[in-house]
């Protein structure tokens, strides 16, 4: 048990944290004030809902995977080309390069709780023996429905490099990554691979993965630019002045992943509601955009398919163009082709 908690914070540790002018000298911080508290008296209900209220909160079956075809995958295309595994976790082909998002690929979103929380689609961790060598691995933060134990032991032998949030390194180091395959990121920062400039984002969000490192590493999305076309994954947080900026400074984004799920009126400060998904993709000029952080696990206690049916019908209000991919499709962002609603088989 005491492995899935990840690396302590040593004293080097702490020097390189305090590099960061987020860092106030015990913890990172938000950029703006942001509310974290549960009122005592909200929790009896929270728990009751999310312990025996579960109708609608799972599909009627298992959601089948589209079997990955590393060939479809990596022929050769002028255009980025991506899969989205369910939930945050996103493989990406662009200029020839393979890179692999937030990659949750085992069976449990919480393996240190009380109560399992089971994922309802069928990506496990055999997919891995079929993904091909991965150029770089990013991780938007530590959370355990990013940040997966398991999923890393078995992406070990194939992975070259990682890109992380600052934070993240001691974890991977305790799992035995190497310190030289990996770079830790500052919001705002950038490093160029192959081709491709990757720069970490703000969010609005927390970090930790026990009761003593709440906000003990640092939290975020991430960009592709290429010069040819510009993606950007939002990573988890609520919403904020974050989203204008970063479409200032880096935008406008050809395409985007958002965060559209696991949300709560309670949480509201550190997850995104469908329709602030889309007006935060508006804030950053993005494009068009897809939901991600649903289709996998049950953290909240809404309808699992509300976070994907409130996101069309917010992005068709707005006309915000929009693309809902099964899980396991190769699929061309620049691509518009018509959406289907697939979930309605579920």
């Amino acid at each position: 048990m005491r492995k899935q908690f990840g690396g302590k914070i040593t004293p080097q540790d702490q020097e390189n944290y305090s590099r960061s002018k987020h860092w106030d000298g015990e913890k990172f911080c938000n950029l703006e004030e942001t509310e974290m508290g549960i009122p005592i008296k909200a929790i009896p209900k929270l728990l009751y809902r999310q312990i025996f209220q579960r109708k609608g909160r799972q599909p009627k079956q298992s959601i089948p995977l589209v079997p990955f075809n590393a060939n479809t995958f990596l022929a050769e295309s002028s255009s980025a080309k991506c899969v989205w595994f369910g939930h945050s976790a996103i493989l990406l082909r662009m200029n020839g390069l393979t890179i692999l998002i937030d990659p949750m690929f085992g069976s449990d979103a919480a393996p240190i709780a009380p109560f399992s929380i089971k994922r309802f689609n069928d990506v496990s961790l055999n997919l891995i023996d079929d993904l091909p060598e991965i150029d770089l691995l990013l991780m938007s933060h530590d959370h355990y429905d990013h940040l997966d134990l398991m999923s890393i032991e078995a992406l070990k032998s194939k992975v070259k490099k990682y890109a992380v949030a600052l934070g993240v390194g001691r974890h991977l180091k305790q799992w035995g990554i190497s310190q030289s395959d990996m770079t830790e990121f500052d919001w705002w920062e950038n490093a160029t691979f192959s081709g491709i400039t990757i720069t970490f984002t703000p969010t609005r969000h927390f970090s930790g993965r026990g009761m003593k490192d709440r906000f003990k590493g640092l939290w975020g999305g991430w960009t592709f630019n290429n010069g040819k076309e510009n993606l950007w994954f939002s990573g988890d947080g609520g919403y904020g002045k974050h989203f204008a900026e970063i479409g200032d400074k880096l935008g406008p984004f050809d395409f985007a992943f958002m965060e559209c799920g696991q949300y709560n009126v309670l949480w509201r400060p550190i997850h995104l509601f469908p329709d602030e998904c889309v007006r935060a993709a508006r804030d950053a000029n993005a494009k068009t955009i897809m939901p991600v952080h649903w289709g996998s696990f049950n953290l909240s206690d809404h309808d699992w398919k509300a976070p994907v049916e409130r996101f069309v019908e917010a992005c068709e209000k707005e006309k915000v163009s929009y693309k809902t991919p099964r899980i396991g499709e190769v699929f061309i962002p620049a691509d518009l082709g018509k959406n289907e609603r697939w979930w309605d088989e579920f």
